[in-house]
């Protein structure tokens, strides 16, 4: 009889062990499924919008649905025709809003009374700056596209471009630099030099991203980039005065009377317009040459924008008409050929003569 009561040690140990065994992946937390950025990111925004939409107007419903029919899908991701509307739309909304903001922002800039020129077309190139950065992370933002998602192909581009623009960020820098310590703002009038090695003087127009425009008393167009400005050597008639002194050098017979030309030289510049009073023209001796007496008128205008050359042509006719009136003469290089006696000289003046006799 004790053999039937063996087998009976009752296992109720692991009976209510295994209820706990099973009880415990029920312990266990959830997965936490991180959030990484997919493309229905960018579809989000939209998906809102299209329900918005069809709740306000059954027209619009109707519509939305009519547009939301045409899509495209790729795996997981659907793409309606709706979503590529509404993601254009979006895009051209913001862009709309920064463009009337900068014009607004350089409108207010302009009637600021306590900034010159330079400073208020620093200002408004900060300002176009500042709005259009904000405009892209607004529809970064609205378009619902996770920055995080673009941090590496961000890095790489970035690293691309800096490589590829590293002349337009330096262009640029150096623009805002020039503006910043006003050696160059619109307005100056600085000389240039074309290819060929010609020296002219243009007016700055505008100063630009990349370049500055500079237009010459012929009406072209240079553009100059802000760097060359930066290194190179510049020459700025109005840098801190728009004062010209402008030279014209002339030359007298020995025979002509020294007071009188140097009273005719300041009459001609005094019957000349453009030219300043004050200061005051200077006629200067500057030495004997060769062939005649060397004078350099000096006299100053305000105005290097108008032209240097013409300036000095009208002083020039002006001198020349008041010599023809008081017979002073400018002379011109001569030169006397003086032939020594010598056989061969002899002969060749023989032939000749006998050739014509």
């Amino acid at each position: 009889m004790t053999t039937t009561a063996a087998p009976s040690p009752t296992v109720t140990e692991p009976a209510t062990a295994a209820p706990a065994a099973t009880a415990a992946p029920a312990a266990t937390p959830a997965p936490v499924v991180e959030a990484s950025p997919t493309p229905e990111a960018v579809v989000t925004v939209a998906e809102g919008a299209k329900e918005g939409i069809a709740s306000q107007s059954q027209t619009g419903a109707a519509v939305v649905e009519s547009l939301d029919s045409y899509a495209l899908v790729i795996g997981s991701l659907r793409i309606s025709a709706f979503d590529v509307l509404f993601l254009l739309g979006s895009v051209a909304v913001v862009i709309t809003v920064a463009w009337f903001a900068t014009r607004f922002a350089r409108r207010g800039l302009k009637r600021v009374r306590g900034f010159d020129d330079a400073q208020k077309l620093l200002a408004e190139k900060l300002a176009t700056i500042i709005i259009w950065t904000i405009a892209f992370f607004v529809t970064v933002d609205l378009v619902g596209i996770d920055l995080t998602a673009l941090a590496f192909f961000g890095g790489a581009f970035g690293l691309a471009i800096g490589f590829g623009l590293q002349k337009t960020f330096g262009n640029l820098i150096s623009g805002i630099l020039l503006l910043l310590d006003k050696s160059i703002k619109p307005g100056d009038v600085i000389s240039v030099s074309d290819q060929a090695g010609n020296e002219a003087v243009g007016q700055i127009r505008k100063i630009g991203i990349r370049a500055i425009s500079v237009v010459t008393r012929d009406q072209t167009e240079h553009l100059i980039p802000n760097e060359n400005l930066m290194i190179n050597q510049v020459v700025n008639w109005s840098y801190s005065s728009k004062d010209v002194r402008v030279k014209a050098p002339i030359g007298v017979s020995y025979g002509s009377d020294l007071k009188l030309v140097t009273e005719l030289l300041y009459r001609a510049v005094d019957d000349t317009p453009r030219v300043l009073k004050n200061p005051k023209p200077r006629v200067n001796l500057m030495g004997f040459g060769d062939s005649s007496v060397d004078f350099e008128l000096r006299f100053w205008i305000q105005d290097p924008e108008s032209g240097i050359a013409n300036i000095r042509s009208d002083v020039y006719m002006r001198i020349w008409e008041l010599f023809q009136e008081n017979d002073i003469e400018i002379p011109f290089p001569q030169r006397d050929l003086h032939l020594r006696s010598g056989v061969q000289v002899d002969q060749v003046i023989g032939t000749k003569g006998g050739g014509k006799g």
